[in-house]
């Protein structure tokens, strides 16, 4: 059993991840932190838990954290994640940051897009990419894990089966990307308020967005050559989902059947990546709620265009979801475990 405790249980991704962890047959759940005036009963933060928890949520105090636990989740807004880790680290505690902070391994990338010089860098490259379908084998021997940011999992996922088989012009990929308020997460914005989302739809940080660099380091990586998309974000009028259509110029010319079969065989294996039969599309609710992600094809062989739809819910497969994936593949259990 895995004494396991999450930093930032309040926001929406320390909920998701209490959910999951309370119905994990491996984990006892032994701490939770928060930003709160007092220790309070995580069941009066979260009522519908009332009857399955029994652990206060307290402020944060590192000693007591260390102590409690063999692994943290840390779901702590960006650029704050590098104030604990080193911390943790030094206690022989596990990680799986939910923040950007350990993500992008360029400093001044990350200097550039999140504002702030990189406190940590020494334990920077400790930490791989916690994207399953690409790195498992490097998920399981590490103890530290930098949980890929929603926008990039959709994104990745969707493109680098193109990339990989050769098929794609790695050059000119766009990305039309909507998302879910909640991926925004608890913060008290007008733009995000009720009146300001309901009934509405826009577009906000056109190739300005902080996870384009994240995209293109990754990219880039399996392209073995630089890839630098043009990523266009949205923000829906719902709670929850990411929806991402992603155009691709292929190199040359191929039947619809040959491109729908590197996407299959890419993810063969892969529980949780589905490809969608051929003429279908994939939609938010197929995934909304579970972690997966769902890639739908549509292929115009005369213009050599591949459009590729791919889908998750924000907060499971591009989120808390996605980090018990990673920590059933770190702890070795049956990486499906407390997510279906």
């Amino acid at each position: 059993m895995i004494k396991v405790g999450i930093v930032g249980a309040r926001g929406y991704t320390g909920e998701e991840l209490i959910k999951l962890l309370i119905n994990h047959p491996g984990v006892r759940l032994t701490y939770l932190a928060a930003t709160l005036q007092k220790a309070t009963p995580i069941d009066e933060i979260f009522p519908h838990l009332k009857g399955l928890i029994d652990l206060k949520c307290e402020n944060f105090d590192m000693a007591r954290a260390a102590q409690k636990c063999d692994l943290v989740f840390l779901a702590l807004p960006h650029t704050v994640s590098m104030e604990v880790v080193p911390k943790f680290i030094k206690k022989n505690v596990r990680i799986i940051d939910l923040s950007a902070d350990y993500r992008l391994k360029n400093f001044s990338t990350y200097k550039e897009w999140y504002h702030k010089a990189h406190k940590d860098k020494a334990n920077l490259k400790k930490f791989v990419y916690g994207l399953p379908e690409l790195y498992r084998e490097k998920i399981a021997r590490s103890d530290f894990i930098a949980n890929p940011g929603c926008y990039p999992t959709a994104a990745i996922l969707g493109i680098v089966p193109a990339l990989v088989s050769g098929l794609a012009d790695k050059d000119g990929i766009i990305i039309d990307a909507k998302s879910g308020v909640s991926g925004a997460g608890k913060k008290v914005e007008l733009g995000y308020i009720y009146p300001e989302v309901n009934e509405n739809f826009k577009g906000y940080k056109f190739n300005v967005h902080q996870h384009s660099p994240e995209i293109n380091q990754e990219l880039s990586k399996v392209s073995v050559s630089k890839v630098n998309v043009t990523f266009c974000p949205h923000l829906l009028p719902v709670n929850r989902g990411i929806y991402e259509t992603i155009y691709i110029k292929l190199k040359k010319a191929a039947d619809a059947e040959t491109v729908m079969d590197v996407y299959r065989k890419f993810y063969k294996l892969e529980f949780f990546v589905r490809v969608s039969r051929s003429g279908r599309l994939p939609e938010l609710k197929d995934v909304v709620g579970t972690n997966f992600c769902d890639i739908g094809l549509s292929y115009d062989a005369a213009r050599s265009q591949l459009i590729v739809v791919s889908v998750i819910d924000n907060l499971l497969k591009g989120a808390s979801g996605q980090a018990v994936q990673n920590m059933n593949i770190m702890c070795g259990f049956d990486e499906k475990t407390a997510l279906l």
